[in-house]
Parts: structure tokens; sequence; C-alpha cells
């Protein structure tokens, strides 16, 4: 969308102006040029993997200037270039689309993370890492507790339920889409979809080093629509976005009833592990 808004990353700094111009006029010229990236790159996050072309129709701005600005991103590392297979018969080369980088993600701000790293390390140590699975049960509680009255307004059609989740988690950071991917014959409806991605993760780095994160917060997912969802990707293991598949082919949420207290205990921690299938 044109208003996409504008998400100022280290790193890339202000562009340099052409020789030809004079010293009053680069001030300003650097300046238009610094803040329309930042409204490249926050259209990229937003929407990645993305087109130049899309990117162009989405901020109102020529192939040209685009490109312009995707060379500079990328030559500054916070973006990078995704080849995307097309769809159909005879489809040719990938498409070039255009996501965040490691470096850009992590030109987000993810303070204190090395902190909250080495502590983990260190309960893990001590206790465990079924200590570290209870910590991120605890954490992602709260979002669920927060979330769950908000999808459960949504009604039981698990399109808006997953909706309302990509909405609530746009609202925390995590620049959220959901995106509905409908069967056509001859495939079965039961095969309709709903792909949520996450353009960021604000703790990105942590759940790289300790991938129960990410494994809590698809099992708080699949409680808040109702169904048994499936992780595709995640920016911790090298995904550009992270991907998450919820099946839509049932007519209406008929999940497990939800809790969202954080278990008591280690033991009950392992016990929800077992009964598990």
């Amino acid at each position: 969308m044109s208003n996409a808004t504008a998400v100022p990353f280290a790193g890339h700094g202000a562009s340099q102006a052409p020789a030809d111009r004079g010293p009053l006029a680069a001030g300003p010229v650097a300046d238009a040029d610094e803040r329309t990236r930042d409204r490249v790159l926050s259209a990229v996050l937003e929407h990645g993997p993305v087109s130049a072309a899309e990117l162009g129709d989405l901020l109102g701005f020529t192939p040209a200037a685009v490109r312009r600005h995707l060379d500079h991103l990328s030559r500054a590392g916070v973006i990078e270039v995704k080849r995307v297979a097309k769809s159909g018969a005879g489809a040719g080369r990938p498409a070039r689309r255009y996501v965040l980088s490691s470096q850009g993600q992590s030109s987000l701000g993810n303070d204190y993370l090395d902190i909250a790293a080495l502590a983990l390390q260190q309960l893990q140590k001590v206790a465990g890492p079924d200590a570290v699975r209870a910590f991120a049960v605890e954490r992602f509680a709260d979002m669920e507790r927060r979330y769950a009255p908000e999808i459960d307004k949504a009604g039981p059609d698990i399109t808006d339920r997953a909706k309302a989740l990509a909405d609530a988690l746009s609202r925390d950071n995590f620049v959220a889409s959901a995106a509905s991917i409908e069967a056509k014959p001859p495939l079965p409806a039961a095969l309709s979809s709903v792909q949520l991605c996450q353009g960021h993760c604000p703790i990105q780095q942590l759940a790289a080093r300790f991938p129960v994160f990410c494994d809590v917060e698809t099992e708080v997912f699949s409680r808040l629509v109702g169904v048994d969802v499936r992780r595709l990707s995640t920016l911790a293991r090298g995904g550009h976005v992270c991907t998450t598949h919820i099946p839509t082919g049932r007519l209406s949420a008929q999940g497990p009833p939800r809790s969202t207290a954080a278990p008591a205990s280690l033991n009950e921690v392992n016990n929800h592990q077992q009964e598990r299938p």
C-alpha cells in the first residue's frame, strides 16, 4: 500500500549526492532519498517476497526509481533477492522477489537478546531443556490470553480467525498477513488453506538458538484458530518469512478446548508433550 509506515534501518545510511549537484542541494536530495528508501524497505518488510513491479504499484514509483533504491538497499545488505518459481505450465525462469536479509532483520532492533540467550543457556545447563520450554510456554501464554478474546469475536470460520490472528500479530510488530489459498478442481475443497506469514520476529536471534520458542508459538496458533497447523518455515531457521499452513477445509473451528494458563510445573509440561500424537 502506498502509505507504508517507514521503518528506519541502521546501516544503509544516507545516499551520496551526485557529483554535479551543489552543496546546498546535496542535503535535501540525500534526505529525500533516505525517506524514500525507508518506504521501499518498509514495503519489502510488509509484503515480501515482492517484485520490483509490485513495489512500484504499491508505492506509486516508476520501475526505474524502485530498482535504483532496491539496488542501494541490496548493496547495503539489508535486502536480498529470492528466486521464486512461477506457477503453471511453461512458467519459464524463476521470478526475482525481494525480502529482508538477516542483517535487515537484525537492524530492526533486538535489544538484550544476547543477554537473554546467555541467561537461557545457563538455565538449560542448570535445570535442563524442559526448563527452557517451560519459560517459552509461560511467555506465549500471555500472547494467547491477549489474543483469544479478539480471535473468538471473529466467529467459528477458520479463515476469519486466521485473519484476526494476523491482525493481532501485526500490532505486536510481527508484520503478519493471512492469504487464502483456495483449492481448485480437480483438487478437493478440503485442501484449501490460509498461509499465515510473519515478516518480522522480535526474538529471531533467540529462537535460532532455542527452536522451542517457534514450536510453542505454533502450538498457541493451533489452539487460537481451532485446528492443527503446520509451520512451513521460520526466520530463525533461515526462511525469509515465518510461514504457518492453516487448513480451512473444515467449516468451523473444532479444536480442543483452549487453556490460556501456563503450566504450573515442569511435570505438567512433560505430560503435555507425552499426550501429543
